[in-house]
């Protein structure tokens, strides 16, 4: 016999996959629920007001300054690599 789930922990389930910032891998595993089944809930809600748009929008721009952020930490490893590299040469 399955768990049934209430409408309201498939709601959060939503909102949490769509500005949570994670995978929706991750938070399928995080809940305890299949990746299908949840991105079934996703599609079932999606046009629903589950999620504000200002939640949105703050989901959207997490996920903007997280790619940002990855780019910098990637730009100054290479920065540190070129650094020692030059550092070990002898004039």
């Amino acid at each position: 016999m399955g768990l049934k789930r209430t409408d309201e922990f498939r709601a959060d389930a939503v909102r949490i996959a769509l500005t949570s910032g994670l995978t929706r891998k991750q938070v399928a595993s995080d809940l305890g629920v299949g990746l299908s089944t949840l991105n079934k809930w996703v599609t079932a809600h999606r046009d629903t007001d589950v999620v504000s748009d200002k939640d949105l929008d703050l989901a959207r721009e997490n996920e903007r300054r997280r790619r940002e952020n990855r780019i910098l930490k990637e730009e100054r490893d290479i920065l540190k690599k070129a650094t020692a590299f030059f550092a070990s040469q002898k004039p």
